[in-house]
């Protein structure tokens, strides 16, 4: 064989060699591109398959399906804000939370800090008062908190006070309604407030002002009718979280997710196990802010001891209804609503510093002289506990008779009684003339500022 040739094919061979290199890459790359689409695929289904969207793709996630939900039970947990004001560590701000992911009912209850929990009123001095008992644990401050709430919280969450400012800058700034101006100033703390009233972006230097105060420079405070003093303040806490809570559910938020965690590691202790959070925050994301649910321990400021301290003192009866209120009913079973349930229990009353106040009304069967124009005017949502979809139809169709706007329904679980619910302090003629419509009903005042209805009434069992 020639030598010509012999380079000739060294040649052909060299020049085929990369040709069935380059056909197998391509065969492994068509490979890695059908898995990576099966897995994309699959993906893709099991996000559906949990409903879709964010709360589909956490889902996925975590390894959960639409059966978890069966087994998840409603969660409470204390959330213990901690500042360091006068020097030591005291919990500013004291909250049970509460999310049922079945309902997505949630709700937001504050404890006066001050509350009395010691054992003699006769001795009671500062360590009696709810907020020093952090200084010794914060399973201390869990157990005050079951012992008069009658509650069986097993969780606790202690936040630094600069999580919250940290957190709303991150977030890009909260819009809130700053309820009343605010000018103090405290160099001792090197604290100094200064806030004008109204709708405006907060950031987190004006979070730390809007969250921290108590008066003016002048003495003044919050008026009755907001909820003055330590309610007003922390109705202010209770609804600047729920503001904050639905900024940070923005889409445009949720790429800022590990900002969140980082903050949440520097700033957070807690008892709450890492598998437990995360059974709950695929649900979690779904939550309507505006219909968390907010109010306050009933009570009334008392000077107890030898030193006459000031304590807060909590009103067992109204505490009881309250707590009933939000959490269940007189057969056992829960009156949150399973959709669209605005009863916000923010029950601050004006007259005597307790929260909420529930009345049965001694004038049955009495006119009331409600025209139609008036009856107008008033928004109504009925709340179905009756069982029977029937009642709900009828009771409707009775009060739009007679004039009454039904602004929303929803359902809940099964409650006995019928409760009509003032959430706008409207003229009592109302209720008394909507009573007589219906026949039943026991009438509760739960004023909140920011209710989009006149009217809340919880269809009972009672309603012929």
């Amino acid at each position: 064989m020639s030598k010509r040739k012999i380079n000739k094919r060294e040649e052909e061979n060299v020049q085929r060699k990369p040709k069935k290199k380059a056909r197998m890459l391509k065969k492994i790359f068509i490979f890695l591109l059908i898995v990576l689409l099966a897995i994309i695929g699959f993906i893709v289904y099991k996000v559906q398959a949990n409903g879709g969207g964010l709360q589909g793709l956490l889902l996925t996630v975590v390894g959960h399906d639409q059966e978890t939900l069966k087994d998840l039970n409603p969660i409470q947990v204390l959330v213990m804000g901690v500042s360091t004001d006068n020097g030591g560590k005291l919990t500013d701000t004291i909250m049970v939370a509460s999310y049922n992911p079945q309902t997505q009912a949630a709700s937001l209850l504050s404890i006066p800090r001050d509350t009395f929990v010691g054992k003699s009123e006769s001795t009671a001095s500062a360590y009696d008062k709810i907020n020093a008992l952090y200084q010794k644990s914060p399973e201390r401050t869990l157990e005050a908190v079951n012992s008069i709430t009658g509650l069986e919280i097993k969780y606790y969450v202690v936040i630094d006070n600069q999580a919250l400012i940290k957190l709303v800058d991150l977030i890009g700034g909260v819009e809130f309604e700053v309820p009343i101006d605010m000018d103090y100033d405290d160099t001792s703390q090197n604290l100094h407030i200064h806030l004008d009233q109204g709708l405006q972006t907060i950031d987190g230097e004006k979070a730390e002002q809007l969250l921290r105060f108590r008066k003016n420079n002048d003495g003044t405070s919050y008026p009755s009718s907001y909820g003055d003093n330590d309610i007003g303040r922390m109705k202010t806490q209770r609804n600047f979280i729920i503001a904050t809570i639905k900024q940070t559910l923005q889409p445009e938020n949720i790429l800022k997710i590990k900002g969140i965690i980082d903050i949440a590691y520097e700033y957070i202790e807690t008892n709450l196990d890492l598998s437990v959070i995360k059974d709950y925050v695929p649900y979690a994301v779904n939550i309507n802010p505006d219909n968390i649910k907010s109010a306050s321990l009933p009570g009334a400021p008392k000077s107890l001891g030898p030193s006459n301290l000031s304590f807060y003192k909590l009103d067992e009866d109204a505490t009881e209804e309250l707590l009933e209120e939000l959490y269940g009913s007189d057969d056992g079973n829960s009156v949150d609503s399973t959709q669209n349930n605005e009863t916000n229990n923010n029950s601050e009353s004006s007259n005597n510093s307790t929260n909420t106040s529930t009345t049965s009304d001694n004038n049955e069967n009495t006119a009331s002289n409600v025209s139609k124009t008036e009856s107008g005017d008033i928004k109504i949502e009925l709340i179905n506990g009756s069982g029977s979809s029937s009642v709900l139809s009828e009771v409707k169709k009775d009060l739009t008779a007679k004039g009454y706007k039904i602004s929303k329904t929803s359902t809940t679980t099964s409650t006995s009684k019928t409760t009509i619910i003032n959430k706008t302090d409207v003229d009592e003629k109302y209720e008394n003339d909507i009573k007589n419509i219906l026949g039943v009903g026991n009438i509760s005042s739960s004023s909140v500022s920011s209710s989009q209805v006149d009217i809340t009434i919880i269809i009972g069992k009672d309603y012929k």
